[in-house]
């Protein structure tokens, strides 16, 4: 950064910055957490030399054992995180799957979901695209989440998630099940050498869905690009801009291509994709239990809890802790939670 001619790109710059930036987040947060674990120690030490009277010495330094070992907890996780993309923005896609209205809210609802997740680990958060349900809900729902290692911890959402619950549409209160997918992927960076055919490209324009201001919704800004090929669809709409929504649109295109070349390097899909299956019976990675009782439970892992407001408000970090800690995609199914509807 202190080299004559830094600035001549903007945009080079910004990017060196960022890399800097991250670099020192990791640097500065290990130091912190040696200088209080040496502080911790001569506080101890304080405590020998002056006697066991000292009780309120004492529960000072329990205090403080105890955010030390929450912090050296959140510094092994992130020490995980060494995948060739983990320190890459994640792109996030929620699907709803069979059930109609029922599995169109629970989209919806892992939608806020994942957005209070993203408030509370300080990721941006921006929608891509939003297709709403026919009654209530999203049927889709396509969010990109920017901040340090996005991908490494939003790729352990990716799975069928399964919800079990007395339906609120349902006027003789009977307990429902709904499923949903979500797909992530990482963003593939700009300098990054990939080329599309722009020969094996459908782009379709329309007009954008839901709500919107007096422009939105009366031109068609909203893009829609299939490739051919792999006939993979990516759509954007959240922007006024045709050319800016075809931007996004053609980055996150990209970044589903390259994930496929990677996969197809590999022996089989499992490999990369995890337990990601059919939306059904079996396949689920998550169980989200409202009636009769109250249970999340990962059946990669074993992890559950009570808590369900709690997880379904965004503190979801447990599970994605416990499914770094267990391998990552390697992870098996340890658990489940078998109901009769």
């Amino acid at each position: 950064m202190g080299e004559s001619g830094f600035w001549d790109s903007q945009e080079g710059a910004q990017k060196v910055i960022g890399q800097a930036n991250g670099f020192k987040g990791v640097i500065q947060g290990i130091v912190a957490y040696r200088k209080r674990l040496e502080d911790a120690v001569a506080l101890k030490d304080l405590i020998q030399e002056t006697g066991e009277e000292e009780v309120s010495y004492v529960a000072e330094l329990e205090g403080v054992l105890v955010a030390l070992e929450a912090e050296m907890e959140t510094l092994e996780v992130a020490s995980f995180l060494s995948g060739p993309h983990d320190k890459a923005n994640a792109i996030l896609s929620i699907h709803a799957g069979a059930g109609g209205t029922e599995s169109c809210d629970w989209a919806e609802m892992l939608l806020r979901l994942y957005t209070r997740w993203a408030e509370r680990r300080g990721f941006e958060m921006e929608i891509q695209d939003l297709q709403a349900g026919d009654e209530a809900g999203v049927s889709r729902a396509t969010i990109r989440l920017s901040g340090p290692n996005a991908y490494g911890y939003a790729k352990a959402e990716r799975g069928v998630h399964r919800l079990v619950r007395i339906s609120p549409f349902d006027s003789n209160k009977r307990r429902h099940t709904s499923f949903a997918s979500v797909d992530v992927i990482a963003e593939i960076e700009d300098d990054i050498k990939f080329d599309i055919n722009e020969t094996e490209l459908r782009i379709d324009t329309y007009r954008s869905s839901g709500k919107g201001g007096q422009h939105v919704n009366k031109t068609d800004s909203a893009i829609r690009i299939t490739h051919l090929p792999t006939n993979i669809v990516v759509t954007c709409q959240n922007e006024r801009s045709q050319l800016k929504n075809k931007q996004s649109a053609m980055k996150t295109l990209k970044s589903r291509l390259m994930e496929r070349l990677e996969d197809e390097k590999r022996s089989t899909m499992e490999k990369f994709y995890g337990e990601k299956g059919e939306m059904g019976w079996g396949n689920q990675i998550r169980s989200y239990v409202m009636q009769p009782y109250q249970l999340v439970k990962d059946l990669r892992t074993g992890v559950d809890t009570g808590n369900v407001q709690a997880v379904l408000d965004g503190d979801i970090d447990p599970f994605v802790n416990a499914w770094l800690r267990a391998g990552g995609p390697t992870a098996r199914k340890q658990a489940g939670v078998e109901e009769e509807d």
